[in-house]
């Protein structure tokens, strides 16, 4: 999942929830030398990557995209599921996504010092054009896409793939459906592990 899921996935503690969003930054041990809610966000994220990348329903949605995209199918279904979160936030949150995107970006200000520098050099891009938010709408799923294949030297085409979005969204939407209610079963089980 991309980074919505993985924010959310993170429950309440704020800290968890950097980890968790700095995580893809971190290699091997280095997550050590942070605090320990850092720690366990990290422990969490790469927690959450494993369970998605071997979820049968998560599987089955990069199945209809991996003739087309090959092994880039697996990143556009974690932004196809941030899509779909996004778009039926009032489904899992009380609180509105605008919000709690806001909060999250003033949590990450707040916090700034504690950012891995990949983190701090794409934190003012995603901020600008609110790429959190973004994801509620196919045009912000599209520009997304536009800039992951832009740095894959546009080898991906994930330029592409909202046509695949659009052509099969009841079915890219149930399976997010079901995925995303055992991943949220998995991350209580996991956050209260940690």
């Amino acid at each position: 999942m991309n980074f919505l899921a993985h924010i959310f996935l993170s429950g309440d503690n704020e800290k968890i929830r950097i980890g968790n969003f700095m995580a893809d930054s971190i290699k091997g041990n280095k997550y050590l030398k942070y605090p320990p809610d850092i720690q366990k966000g990290i422990i969490l994220h790469r927690g959450i990557d494993y369970f998605t990348d071997t979820h049968p329903v998560f599987r089955e949605s990069t199945q209809r995209l991996s003739s087309r995209y090959g092994h880039y199918s697996g990143i556009i279904v974690d932004i196809f599921y941030d899509h779909f979160l996004a778009a039926n936030w009032a489904e899992y949150s009380d609180i509105a996504l605008e919000r709690y995107v806001d909060n999250f970006y003033s949590l990450l200000k707040e916090n700034y010092e504690i950012l891995p520098p990949k983190v701090k050099s794409f934190l003012p891009y995603m901020m600008r054009d609110n790429w959190l938010l973004s994801y509620a709408e196919i045009d912000g799923i599209k520009k997304v896409l536009n800039g992951m294949n832009k740095r894959t030297g546009s080898k991906s085409g994930m330029n592409e793939a909202t046509v695949e979005l659009q052509k099969y969204y009841p079915e890219f939407a149930l399976e997010f459906k079901r995925f995303f209610e055992d991943a949220q079963l998995f991350c209580k089980e996991k956050r209260r592990q940690l």
